[in-house]
């Protein structure tokens, strides 16, 4: 998957969703990211890039990774919005799959030609508490896509997610820890029962990475974040 990050905001997401952890960063040293700081990138027409052939220089069936250090639904990028909508539209032959726990912005977001969602985008709702779920899923299984993806990530707490994962409409969960000297532990207890909510419901599970402290059988472990994929990928949790 290639990494497209048309725009640079102070929501920022660390490989995913761990938007929660920048912000307690930022506390335990006394520093703040201002509300407005949202620009362009140079990356912004990446999709579109040609090479010396004038060829697409990603080829026909590119997954791009769109906005992972920020929301694509961020408020401060309204007024460039259709621009990604154009150039997703221009790359029709290439996937794209966003996060954001901006789900309610979801519809006033929404191109005029989206109808039950375009069929080259996933889009995945973060749920990384019960609380955010409950406020979230519902208005996420309400709207017009056709790709949806589930992420508890980063995973701070115990979460029943068996009401939400309906397989006709939910494509795939994926759980993980939170990164940095800061982030709150993990209990793989709670990646197992979410696994086997996901298996009793028929969706499947994908464990993409532990996070910096993982609890296993009582006791808590720091696992180095160049560990943190290839450890959860061994816990042979992932059903995809």
């Amino acid at each position: 998957m290639h990494m497209w990050n048309p725009w640079h905001g102070c929501h920022k997401i660390s490989e995913g969703c761990r938007h929660c952890y920048v912000y307690r960063e930022d506390a335990a040293f006394g520093t703040t990211t201002p509300s407005d700081l949202v620009r362009k990138t140079s990356s912004f027409l990446l999709p579109l890039k040609l090479d010396r052939k004038k060829n697409w220089k990603y080829p026909s069936g590119t997954t791009f990774g769109l906005c992972f250090t920020s929301d694509m639904l961020i408020e401060e990028a309204d007024g460039w919005r259709d621009d990604i909508w154009n150039i997703i539209r221009q790359r029709s032959d290439c996937s794209f799959v966003f996060f954001t726990k901006r789900i309610d912005r979801l519809n006033k977001c929404l191109p005029d030609d989206w109808g039950d969602g375009y069929d080259n985008v996933a889009v995945g709702c973060t749920a990384e508490t019960q609380q955010r779920a409950d406020l979230r899923l519902p208005i996420f299984l309400d709207m017009p896509i056709k790709h949806r993806l589930i992420i508890v990530a980063p995973m701070i707490g115990r979460i029943d997610l068996r009401k939400y994962l309906n397989p006709r409409l939910v494509e795939e969960v994926s759980a993980g820890g939170e990164s940095g000297k800061y982030a709150r532990a993990l209990d793989f207890e709670w990646v197992k029962e979410l696994q086997q909510q996901c298996a009793d419901s028929k969706v499947p599970f994908t464990f993409h990475q532990t996070g910096s402290h993982l609890i296993k059988d009582g006791k808590l472990y720091h696992i180095p974040r160049e560990h943190q994929y290839s450890q959860a990928k061994k816990a042979g949790l992932n059903t995809l």
